[in-house]
């Protein structure tokens, strides 16, 4: 596969980053107003440097877009007339739907909506697809390219606002979380290296115990809750104190918010 991301800011690197450790492609090229911030890239065989974009598309077959919101029109009308119907168009900007990219460049044309998060830099993101007719044919091959940097599933696109907040904004939720259960680590008496240690690889290994068990979370729950125990007491306390109730109304509150922008962009 030869790979184009036009616009490496963080997600555009991040994804960079993912393919390269995948080796998932035969040329990358990344294109940047600035090559100076990127130049490293240059160590890299196969990754080609470019502040043009239509050389980028010349050059490749699968486009992954990264660009701001506001950048995405120009940017498409940049090089609408080089895209043949071999070109793939995968992007992963927020709020801009397919049809609005099929205004653009028309319906003939395999268009894809990603959003990935920011561990597709460490191969662990959690992606959700979505497709316009034409991409339909395409879907496998952009799960096959996200797969390698995580897991990803394919969804209506109608759920894609919501899958920012649970997958790309929860990546800031489970931080805090984490961060949380180092602050309480301290205050039992580790050092903050020792701290954030523990609560980061024993978050990471509750989430493993669900992907490879297949089981629900209170099933594993059960199995670490004796009666009158600790774990229990202290399950109890969070819930007292809202942690549930809290968790739910901030994903809500943020789900809004991305809504109320997108009707502000209508």
């Amino acid at each position: 596969m030869k790979i184009a991301i036009i616009g490496v800011g963080n997600l555009g690197l991040s994804i960079a980053k993912g393919i390269l450790n995948s080796k998932g492609t035969t040329s990358l090229y990344l294109t940047k107003r600035n090559l100076d911030e990127i130049r490293e890239y240059d160590a890299h065989d196969i990754v080609s440097l470019t502040t043009d974009n239509r050389e980028a598309v010349k050059n490749s077959d699968i486009l992954i877009l990264a660009v701001q919101p506001s950048q995405l029109e120009d940017l498409l009308n940049g090089f609408k007339d080089l895209l043949t119907e071999d070109h793939v168009i995968i992007s992963t900007i927020t709020g801009y739907s397919i049809e609005n990219m099929e205004e653009i460049l028309g319906s003939n044309h395999h268009i894809i909506r990603s959003m990935p998060n920011t561990a597709i830099s460490v191969g662990q993101s959690m992606t959700c697809i979505c497709s316009n007719k034409k991409g339909e044919a395409k879907l496998e091959l952009a799960k096959s390219i996200f797969n390698q940097m995580g897991h990803s599933m394919v969804i209506p696109e109608n759920q894609m606002q919501a899958a920012t907040v649970i997958c790309a904004s929860g990546i800031a939720f489970w931080m805090r979380l984490i961060r949380a259960t180092t602050q309480g680590a301290i205050q039992l008496g580790f050092d903050a290296k020792e701290a954030q240690e523990l609560a980061m690889h024993t978050c990471s290994g509750a989430a493993n115990l669900l992907i490879e068990s297949s089981s629900h979370p209170e099933e594993e729950i059960d199995k670490v809750t004796t009666p009158k125990g600790c774990t229990i007491q202290g399950l109890n306390e969070m819930e007292h104190q809202g942690l549930s109730s809290s968790l739910i109304q901030g994903i809500v509150a943020s789900y809004n918010k991305i809504s109320r922008i997108k009707e502000n962009q209508l």
